[in-house]
């Protein structure tokens, strides 16, 4: 099992100049160990998206070091990476009319040579990403027909079907209903892979999370377990709003309620 480290890095956006919405990355230090979860929270163009752009080898940092155990990630290939690190993004791919079915054995793509069939084996683990993300039955379904919340799971499924070390999130429930952000997030759990997600929902992150990490204008500025990070200071600092800060009944983690000013 392999962990992620992120050591002192900074990074410029394109446009940085004319740009409002994204921070410049300044002394970004994060780990992720082998089976954690670790959340990424902030607020909107905080730097999260660019951190995760860093960590799975999108985006070059100007400065500091992107390492998967003892290996630079970028001293080594594209191919190497994705055999590797899988990543859920927000935006969905153009399928090209591709269906469900064909959507998900792209996930294994790179473990095969260039021009490698689908074996009994990369089917089989494809049906088994399916039905690990509830949407057996769906394999002929053309991907470019459903909501946005089947195409969400459809490409975690993806991503399972690359059977990585590293699973990469970026605002993985946005797409979601209720019931499936709740299905989505016990998954990702019960895999035991390590896990760096980009979260908006903090009641989300703090249920879900072994440790957070807070960004906030390009720089982590806390980091720990949700119940060391979430405090009511910290949530007005951050996030510009007052809360209470309680234990959910059932499962003991911490619980925050928004403070609306009438």
């Amino acid at each position: 099992m392999t962990r992620l480290t992120l050591t002192q890095l900074a990074w410029t956006p394109l446009g940085h100049g004319h740009c409002h919405h994204q921070f410049q990355l300044r002394d970004a230090n994060l780990h992720v160990a082998a089976g954690e979860f670790v959340g990424l929270i902030g607020p909107n163009g905080s730097g999260k998206t660019s951190l995760l752009r860093c960590a799975y080898r999108f985006s070059k940092p100007e400065s500091g070091l992107v390492s998967l155990g003892p290996h630079n990630l970028w001293q080594q290939s594209p191919r190497w990476c994705a055999q590797r690190i899988a990543v859920v993004l927000q935006e969905f791919p153009d399928a090209f009319g591709l269906t469900v079915d064909e959507v998900v054995a792209m996930g294994r793509t790179p473990h095969k040579g260039l021009f490698d069939g689908d074996t009994e084996a990369d089917r089989e683990l494809a049906k088994h990403a399916l039905e690990s993300v509830g949407l057996q039955g769906f394999e002929d379904h053309a991907f470019a027909t459903l909501s946005g919340g089947e195409k969400q799971r459809v490409i975690l499924a993806r991503a399972l079907a690359q059977q990585p070390e590293l699973l990469i999130l970026d605002e993985p429930t946005n797409h979601l209903d209720p019931r499936y952000q709740l299905e989505l997030l016990q998954l990702v759990r019960r895999l035991n892979i390590g896990t760096l997600a980009s979260i908006h929902d903090l009641n989300l992150a703090a249920a879900f999370c072994d440790r957070l990490y807070v960004i906030d204008h390009g720089r982590i500025i806390a980091s720990g377990t949700p119940r060391e990070v979430l405090t009511v200071e910290l949530l007005r600092e951050v996030f510009g709003v007052d809360a209470l800060i309680d234990d959910h009944p059932l499962s003991g983690y911490p619980r925050i309620t928004w403070i609306t000013q009438a």
